[in-house]
């Protein structure tokens, strides 16, 4: 159904804009008559539909939704519920304050919907892309219990803090990041167009070289020549390899693996894996989801495909009637501390509250890993493109020592 965007007058003679589903310009103009609203401007916005998923026009690929945005919109959903306002009602502010376009069309259908009697879960799920499984299934929870607005509460909780610990993360990470690629430019300039038109007069003085002249000569020479085809090797080889760990299943598995046991890193994407773990399985089932049904969500957001089968493993032993961490021991990819304090808070009673201690115990290792992990790369990559640059000047400034010894 087409969502227009109108603007009119009221009875009062206020000027009004707004968003409004209908199933043509028609059955708009009727629903605003009805509603004692004189309609001036009327035109269709992009076309989404509710029985299928949302289709951006060219122009929006840009401006696609994105997860602080729905947070942000999360957050405000549960203030306005928490206040005591109808949820049609808290919709259509929403949508008056929403400045996003494709978040403010889909507003605008989900608040249609809702007026028509479909539940609030049920109208989310024809918007996947925006609205994923976790998030669905934890509305689904919250409206079936009565408290939505608590469990919109621990969704904006649980996204901001996520949120929160991939900021650092990539905060962490962007400078060694920029200088490795500067330097990286830096270096091939040099050695590709510089140090050539330096390297000629050497040719010029028929005598024989240094090693480490000759081995710089070399390398610089065939730089020189064919560094388009290394630039195309590199961007082709970056495709086929992203290709491969992407799309194949094969790649995806080498990929989890080798992500799990490379020293150093390793250990910090397992930390991170069962954080993320530990974390939305406590919102889960803080929020009334079954366990069997958050296991199958939660696997599916882990971002490792071996730590995913685990974890379906886990939830098949559960459906036999095991306790969770049993099978999580026995797949000997989560650590001994977080299964024996999962088990702690199965015979306690206390799953819940366990979870988030032990997500917040991984987070803050992390932190600290990413921490000490930075601290060391940007002394190494200094140390690393000092001695390039030392190889080069040595090379350059020996046969010259070597000219002016023989002049003397």
């Amino acid at each position: 159904m087409p969502v227009y965007e109108y603007t009119a007058l009221n009875d009062k003679g206020k000027k009004l804009k707004g968003l409004i589903d209908a199933q043509s310009t028609v059955a708009a103009r009727q629903k605003l008559r009805e509603s004692n609203i004189y309609l001036t401007e009327l035109q269709e916005t992009s076309g989404a539909k509710k029985d299928g998923p949302l289709k951006q026009p060219l122009g929006g690929l840009f401006r696609k939704v994105g997860s602080r945005e729905v947070t942000v919109m999360t957050r405000q959903l549960a203030t306005l519920l928490g206040a005591g306002l109808p949820l049609v009602q808290s919709l259509a502010t929403l949508i008056a304050q929403t400045s996003h376009p494709q978040l403010k069309t889909i507003l605008a259908q989900v608040r249609e919907e809702v007026n028509e009697g479909n539940s609030f879960s049920h109208t989310m799920t024809h918007y996947p892309q925006v609205f994923p499984a976790f998030y669905l299934n934890m509305v689904r929870a919250g409206e079936a219990s009565g408290t939505l607005h608590l469990v919109l509460e621990r969704l904006a909780d649980f996204s901001e803090k996520q949120q929160a610990l991939k900021g650092r993360v990539r905060a962490a990470l962007a400078y060694p990041l920029f200088m490795f690629l500067i330097g990286s430019v830096v270096l091939f300039f040099l050695v590709a167009f510089v140090v050539p038109n330096v390297t000629r007069i050497f040719d010029e003085m028929h005598q024989t070289l240094p090693l480490i002249t000759i081995l710089l000569i070399g390398v610089s020479r065939f730089l020189e020549t064919f560094w388009w085809v290394i630039v195309a090797g590199l961007i082709g080889g970056f495709v086929a390899l992203k290709y491969f760990l992407s799309k194949t299943q094969k790649g995806r598995t080498l990929l989890d693996r080798t992500l799990l046991i490379i020293p150093v890193v390793g250990p910090m994407n397992r930390k991170m894996a069962v954080a993320r773990f530990s974390r939305t399985l406590g919102t889960l089932l803080e929020s009334g989801v079954p366990l069997l049904a958050s296991l199958e969500i939660v696997r599916n957001i882990v971002g490792n495909s071996l730590i995913s089968d685990a974890i379906q493993k886990a939830g098949n032993d559960v459906r036999e009637g095991q306790n969770l961490s049993a099978p999580l021991a026995r797949s000997g990819l989560f650590p001994t501390i977080a299964v024996e304090m999962i088990s702690v808070g199965e015979q306690s009673g206390n799953l819940e509250p366990m979870l988030y201690r032990i997500a917040e115990a991984y987070e803050k290792e992390v932190e600290s890993s990413i921490t000490m992990l930075t601290s060391l790369l940007e002394p190494i990559m200094i140390l690393v493109m000092g001695l390039a640059v030392g190889f080069i000047v040595v090379s350059i400034l020996l046969p010259i020592f070597e000219m002016n010894q023989l002049v003397r």
